[in-house]
Parts: structure tokens; sequence; C-alpha cells
């Protein structure tokens, strides 16, 4: 009887069965379109899936407390990692965003993602007793130190996943409306200013966004492709593997950023609303962890991890259904890619962990 205790104790209690059963939904909808859009990758994202569950269940180990302490840490060697990649980061399609260590390759500002609600948490818990404004100039120099060396690699995708991960944050440790709402008229106001630092590519984004038909085989081509998928696949879809778009290649990147649109084709409205309801499911249960966290810092932490997710899905759905430029963003859990899917689940190793430890309250 003590071997079965402690048997559970240690691999099934940290696992939260809701948080398990729509991340196990979301990975059997992934491996369901990767069959049909990429079969080829499916052993590799049966890996990555594999090493994600791994640390996310070492991650749910983790108590929050014990998090609290690796903050600061992770956050400097992230920041250490950046200046790297600035100064010897290998070039790749115009961009300078690895870094080469010898024996692999490393992405730093995917560690932002996770870097940044945990070193914004882990102030705000220092500064639990009504956090002045001063607090919030500080929070928002640590969340820009980081946003600006991602955005002049450029990386716009993670740029933007990183802004709302640290901005979640401030906003749940009660940053005031008024602040809020000149910070948004500020913003509106700089946005000519914004136009003129923007890269060319990224420009272009923009303005292929407003008028995709300008140049349809050219850098309108993603989104029109997509589009038409979307539209094409109706309210019940054409099929599992009948999508034409997808099987004919003339969507890209049909097996990471653009797998929504091969979904929609081959699923059609139905398969968006379960997936969408899914989506809301695993936000809800997030959401419910980080109300009933026992410290600050579980709360901001668990409720910035859940809106990243929420993050993620809408950005993706929204640049491959044009409303949103097309920016970089995989679909949470679903994209192919190891990276992307080991930091999801890092995210939802720490709900697991907030959620087990809810009841301890810290000294």
């Amino acid at each position: 009887m003590n071997i079965l205790r402690n048997l559970w104790l240690r691999l099934i209690a940290p696992i939260d069965g809701p948080l398990m059963l729509m991340t196990a939904l979301l990975a059997l909808v992934a491996l369901g379109m990767m069959a049909s859009a990429s079969p080829e990758r499916i052993p590799n994202q049966l890996m990555n899936l594999l090493v994600a569950l791994t640390v996310m269940r070492v991650m749910a180990q983790i108590p929050p407390q014990r998090l609290m302490h690796f903050a600061l840490p992770v956050y400097l060697i992230g920041i250490f990692l950046l200046v790297g990649v600035a100064l010897f980061g290998d070039i790749s399609k115009g961009a300078r965003r690895w870094l080469n260590l010898g024996f692999m390759r490393i992405q730093p500002s995917e560690l932002m993602k996770i870097a940044m609600p945990l070193i914004l948490a882990w102030f705000f818990q220092k500064h639990e007793t009504m956090p002045r404004l001063r607090d919030y100039a500080v929070a928002t120099l640590l969340l820009l130190i980081p946003l600006a060396l991602i955005a002049r690699q450029p990386d716009l995708g993670t740029a933007i996943l990183v802004l709302a991960a640290g901005f979640y944050v401030i906003f749940f440790a009660g940053l005031p409306w008024k602040v809020l709402i000149g910070l948004a008229v500020s913003a509106l106001a700089a946005a000519p200013l914004a136009w003129g630092l923007l890269h060319d590519y990224q420009r272009n984004r923009i303005l292929t966004l407003i008028d995709p038909e300008k140049d349809p085989l050219g850098k309108g081509f993603h989104i029109i492709q997509s589009t038409i998928a979307i539209g094409s696949g109706g309210i019940f879809g054409k099929g599992w593997g009948l999508g034409s778009q997808a099987q004919l290649e003339f969507l890209p990147e049909r097996h990471t950023d653009f797998i929504f649109a091969v979904f929609s084709e081959e699923i059609g409205l139905i398969g968006n609303l379960a997936l969408l309801i899914l989506y809301a499911l695993l936000i809800t249960r997030g959401l419910m962890i980080s109300a009933y966290a026992a410290t600050l810092f579980g709360r901001l932490l668990a409720g910035a991890i859940t809106m990243i997710f929420f993050t993620y899905a809408f950005v993706n759905m929204g640049m491959v259904s044009g409303i949103l430029p097309v920016v970089g963003v995989p679909l949470p859990f679903i994209s192919y890619g190891g990276t992307a899917l080991v930091t999801l689940c890092i995210g939802i190793g720490i709900l697991m962990s907030i959620h087990k430890n809810r009841m301890l309250v810290q000294k």
C-alpha cells in the first residue's frame, strides 16, 4: 500500500485532470491534422510531444515557492542569451534569432515567454502591499529590455507574445485604468512614428492585410489561399485528407502557422466551434486555478500563462483568417514544432503546480 501511495504522489497527484484531458485532446487533434497535412513529420511530432509532456510533469512537481527562487536567475540568463544572439547569433532568412552553442542551437526568445511572467509575478509579490506607480514603471522596464532585444532580431511574433505575457501580469497586479487608458492613447499617438521604425517586410505584411489582392501571387498569396481554404470548408468540411488547398499544396506552411486553415477546410465550421470550445475550457480552467492560488505570485503567474494561451490562439486564428497580419505565431498545441510545444507544456505544468499547492499559505 505504501508503494502504491508513493507512486500516486509522485506520478499522478501533480497532474490536474481537466488540464491533462484538454491538453491530450488538443494533442490528438494535432496528430490528426499532421497526418493529413504532413504525415512524414508525425514521428518527429510524437517525439516533441513526449519531451513536452515529460517537461510538463517535471514542472508540475516544482512548488510555486521554489519557482519564485528561479525567477530572477532565469530572467537574467534569458537577457544574457538574448545579448549573445545580438552579438554572435546565426542569421537565417534575414533574422538573427538563433544562438549556436556548439553542441546545439537554441532560440533564447522562447525562454522569455516563461521568464517574463515569472520575473514580473516575483517582482509584484515582493511589492505586494499597494504597488505604487514607481513599481509599475520598474515592471515596465523589466518588460521593455528583452522586448527590445527580441524586436531587434527581428521576431515580431515572439515579441508580441512576450509583450502580452508581461502586460497581463502588470494588468492583473492592479494597473490603474487611468494609466491604462493613457498608455493606449499614447500608443495610438505614436503609431505614425512606430510605422517608420518597422522593417520593410513588417510594413508589407500590414499593407498586404489591407489589400492582399494587390499582389495575389506574391505577398498576398498566403492570406488569399488561407481564406479560400477556410471558406471552402463550409459547415461540415470536405473531410479528413480531402482539402484541396492543403493536399495540392496551395497552402504555405500548412503544418505550422497555417494548420488552422487545413483544419477549417477539412473539418469545417462545426470543427472550428469544437476547437474554440476546447480552448475556452482550457482558458477557463486556467483562470479558475489563478483565482484560487495561495499567493499573489501564483495568481499573477497562472493568470498570465492562461492568457498567453488565449493570445496564441487569437493571433494565429486572426492571421490565418485575414483579420491580423501574418506574424508567425503557431496554433497552440496543434502546430508542428518542438520549441513552442515545450514552452506551452511548461506553462501547463506550472498551472498544475499552482493548483496542487493552492492550499499552502506563504509565511
